[in-house]
């Protein structure tokens, strides 16, 4: 009796999670069908990819360096009034980021549109990210629309190039320590990295977009071509906050096109989506993007 009575008291206890493993079974299982048709597939990609490569978010527990908010310091006032201060700042954040490697989410974008290209199908990647993780793993298509952490900007010339020396210039070495009781290096702005184009010596820049600043005008115009043409639209690993981008996936979903969000919890933009998969995308893509059934090689 008392076994009976146990396997009922289980029996009532079950149905929540059974459900809600079934919701989420069931949303995977229509995603892989829209997948399997989709042409050309956008893929919005936010903040929670890089974090399980060890890169910390600017809303999360590791958004604060030192006693300072990232958003106080990715502004172009904060640059102004004290460039040691930032500098060290994205040193610390490019010593971190040089030290990450892509993880199963980057790979499995980055598969899925090399493997899609044979098919006459498109895949292109619209990253708020500025590690340059999708493009290490293989993403060849990327629209970076924040910028990227390893180019560097000129504010007297506005001379943009590509910069990975650690340390960026021999003043920020071992400097940025994230520590609470670490304190500025108060380094000459001479001695921060400089503008190597001739006769100018300008003071660079990270080339990223800060809070205050508009994107790039440029690469707007070829994400807005992409969200026009996509007919699948993925919001992977992005809280839906910032704008412009938190508006794209709704942008999309407003023309009946399927947008379907990735994500290890639901957004302020969930219900613009035609469904929601939990979970933590180095686990979540790799089996939605992998190879169909359907597909030929």
């Amino acid at each position: 009796m008392l076994g009976i009575l146990a396997s009922r008291s289980l029996a009532l206890r079950l149905p929540d999670a059974v459900r809600h493993q079934s919701a989420a079974c069931s949303d995977m299982a229509k995603f892989r069908q829209v997948f399997s048709s989709a042409k050309r597939i956008a893929i919005i990609t936010g903040a929670g990819v890089s974090a399980e490569s060890g890169i910390p978010t600017f809303r999360g527990p590791g958004g604060l360096w030192r006693t300072w908010k990232a958003q106080d310091l990715a502004r172009p006032e904060a640059f102004s009034r004290n460039p040691s201060r930032v500098w060290e700042f994205y040193h610390h954040r490019r010593e971190v980021t040089l030290k990450s490697k892509p993880n199963a989410a980057h790979y499995a974008i980055a598969e899925c549109e090399a493997r899609l290209r044979k098919q006459g199908r498109s895949v292109v990647v619209i990253t708020q990210n500025v590690d340059e993780l999708h493009q290490q793993a293989g993403s060849k298509h990327v629209l970076e629309i924040h910028g990227n952490l390893f180019k560097t900007r000129c504010i007297s010339c506005g001379s943009v190039k590509p910069n990975h020396h650690s340390p960026i210039c021999p003043s920020l070495l071992g400097k940025g320590s994230p520590d609470p009781e670490s304190s500025d290096a108060q380094i000459d702005a001479s001695d921060l990295p400089r503008c190597e184009e001739q006769e100018c010596n300008g003071l660079l820049r990270p080339d990223v977009i800060w809070f205050g600043e508009v994107l790039d005008s440029n690469v707007l115009t070829q994400v807005e071509k992409e969200l026009d043409m996509c007919d699948l639209c993925l919001v992977v690993g992005t809280s839906s906050i910032v704008f412009p981008a938190a508006m794209f996936g709704p942008q999309v979903a407003s023309r009946g096109i399927p947008v379907v969000e990735f994500n290890t919890s639901t957004t302020p933009k969930t219900t613009y989506f035609m469904h929601h998969i939990s979970g933590p995308c180095g686990t979540t893509l790799p089996v939605a993007l992998a190879r169909h059934e359907s597909e030929v090689i």
